[in-house]
């Protein structure tokens, strides 16, 4: 503190100014008088020792401001002191109705708009915006030109009327305009210290921040980066400062900068900076409702090593069992049954099956129940059936490099195996039965140990899907896992989990309103986990404000999914045609369910839960 310089014409001044001190100790660090024409010098020496504010009035004011960047604190006259001056110009002039002319720089001067009515004058204004010592006089002149009887102004003024013969008063003041601009220096002062104590907090933010930064102008040039983004591009600041940030990072081009920079957008993206993978986030920086800027944090992402992606190339294969029961989201009563039941049937050695909506943990139920069984030594391999062909499924199933084969003394999980065909399906009643696995040659059967798991989408049972002794065998050890939104516990655990993760893998920091967390848990959520994740991944990359609310969770509820808080419920139109073609086609085959699946082109077990769900009846 203690940094403001005042810097005044007359001596008058400095003895107003020291009474004002011995009232309030305003940082006041230096006081002189001055010349207007040594003004700028004199600013200048008072910047050299530390000045950060000057206080000035008038001519000296206007140069300072105009020849050196150090804030300027004008000295402006009240109204009251204005009115002791035009009052004594009356006494001076003795005339019904003088012509009052007032010579100046507009910022010296309160408002005036009612002085004529007020105190019976014609009192004329003359301003000068800016500019030198000779604007001042040629102001004096025009207003003595157009009959002037009384001219009050500063120095220059004052001297300039004597030699144009009209009588002049100087700008004097009281204590109340000085004791203003002291308090205004003050406060500019303090906002000084403030903003550069937030802008060394600011750098030393950026300089131990583990990401990249970049500033942006409002031109979308660099304004600097921070040490972590020199390291990532190879490049140190002062060679970046000013070059547009597409030749600093190539990757943000023309449509981001305009929605950052031209529409106050947030935008991200991933960009590839001297061989290093980021994600970048662009944030403008806005004022008064406009961009005047930008930052761009770049997160590092790390590129999976060669060994990890070999690693994923053998969870491809015969080993991806990785889940077990803890693993498993099991806060809700129905999902902690749930995952008792398959404890349970990973004690047997029969076929259990895995009934679930799309998105639920059928994978992670199966792979729980294979390491907690006594085959979690051996072979953990998945067949997924739909789009298979019947020589395909006997060819990836039952032959000799097919995956019961594979399997042996593990565990086989055949995805919605309601779409084997029925020789096939034969061939696992057989295997489930007896252990003998038949191949494309019926007089070679091979005896085979494998654990048989089933996961089917959806939870409406097993009828209809199987027929013979296929359905018999499965009926036993069947577990349906509840939707998330049959879990309230769970769903919340995984919203709130979901969320989080995706801030921390972005470098985001959003949090939910209750009103967004409500909407989240009211949603039916038919993709369930699946469905969860890429909304919330969706959600955390394009959310605008640290805060999400309600408004922006309907948003994009509706823009992924539409307005489906019921999806199930159709359109009726669509539910007729659909059910009136199933009708007629299975009417036309004689009430044959195959030949009526063939031709619509879908599987027995789908045309089974159509007519089901419509009620159809053959």
């Amino acid at each position: 503190m203690g940094k403001i310089t005042l810097l005044v014409s007359r001596e008058e001044m400095l003895y107003q100014a020291h009474n004002i001190l011995q009232e309030k100790k305003y940082p006041i660090k230096e006081m002189r008088v001055i010349r207007s024409e040594s003004a700028v010098t004199e600013a200048r020496r008072a910047i050299a020792d530390g000045a950060s504010v000057i206080i000035a009035r008038g001519l000296q004011a206007s140069l300072i401001k105009q020849y050196t960047d150090i804030p300027v604190v004008e000295i402006v006259l009240t109204a009251q002191e204005m009115a002791l001056l035009v009052m004594k110009a009356r006494q001076i002039v003795q005339k019904p109705r003088p012509v009052i002319a007032v010579v100046g720089f507009k910022n010296m001067f309160c408002d005036m708009s009612y002085f004529d009515q007020l105190y019976g004058i014609d009192l004329r204004t003359y301003y000068l915006t800016q500019g030198l010592e000779q604007g001042l006089k040629d102001l004096v002149r025009e207003a003595a030109g157009q009959g002037a009887d009384l001219i009050i102004g500063g120095d220059t003024a004052v001297e300039e009327a004597a030699k144009a013969g009209v009588a002049s008063l100087f700008l004097s003041m009281t204590e109340d305009s000085l004791r203003n601009a002291f308090s205004m220096a003050q406060r500019m002062e303090y906002a000084m210290e403030v903003e550069k104590k937030s802008a060394a907090q600011m750098e030393t933010l950026l300089d131990y921040t583990f990401h990249g930064v970049i500033r942006l102008d409002r031109e979308g040039r660099v304004a600097g980066v921070n040490s972590q983004m020199e390291d990532i591009i190879g490049s140190r600041e002062a060679e970046l400062a000013g070059k547009p940030v597409g030749q600093v990072a190539p990757g943000i081009g023309a449509e981001a900068l305009e929605r950052v920079l031209g529409q106050g957008e947030e935008y991200s993206l991933f960009l590839d900076l001297n061989h290093i993978s980021v994600f970048a986030m662009m944030v403008p920086i806005l004022y008064d409702g406009q961009a005047d800027g930008a930052m761009i944090t770049c997160h590092r992402v790390a590129r999976p090593s060669q060994q990890e992606k070999d690693e994923k190339g053998k969870k491809t294969g015969l080993y991806p069992a990785a889940a077990r029961f803890e693993d498993l989201l099991q806060e809700s009563s129905s999902m902690r049954e749930c995952v008792h039941l398959a404890r349970l049937y990973a004690l047997s050695d029969r076929p259990v099956v895995i009934l679930g909506e799309e998105g639920t943990e059928r994978g992670m139920i199966a792979q729980s129940i294979h390491n907690g069984s006594s085959r979690a030594a051996g072979p953990f391999l998945r067949v997924f059936c739909p789009g298979l062909s019947d020589s395909d499924q006997r060819e990836q199933i039952f032959e000799d490099k097919g995956a019961v084969i594979l399997a042996r003394g593990g565990t086989l999980v055949l995805d919605e195996a309601d779409c084997l065909t029925d020789s096939n399906q034969d061939r696992l009643c057989r295997l489930i039965r007896s252990g003998w696995c038949q191949g494309q040659d019926p007089g070679q059967p091979r005896k085979v140990s494998v654990r048989i798991l089933i996961t089917l989408s959806g939870g409406d049972g097993l009828e209809g899907r199987w027929g013979g002794e296929l359905y018999y065998l499965l009926s036993g050890l069947v577990l349906r896992i509840p939707p998330l939104r049959e879990r309230p516990e769970d769903l919340r655990r995984k919203l709130e989990e979901t969320v989080r993760h995706c801030c921390d893998r972005y470098g985001r920091f959003h949090v939910l309103t209750e009103g967004a967390k409500n909407i989240l848990m009211a949603y039916p959520w038919r993709g369930n986990l699946i469905q969860i994740d890429s909304f919330c991944e969706r959600l955390i990359l394009t959310a605008k404000r640290r805060s999400v609310d309600e408004i922006q969770v309907k948003q994009l509820l509706t823009e992924l999914y539409g307005r489906e808080e019921h999806p199930e419920k159709e359109e009726s139109g669509e539910i007729c045609e659909e059910a009136g073609q199933i009708s007629r086609i299975l009417k036309a085959q004689g009430g044959s369910r195959e030949k009526t699946a063939r031709e619509l082109g879908i599987s027995k077990a789908t045309l089974w839960r159509k007519m089901k769900k419509y009620g159809i009846q053959g």
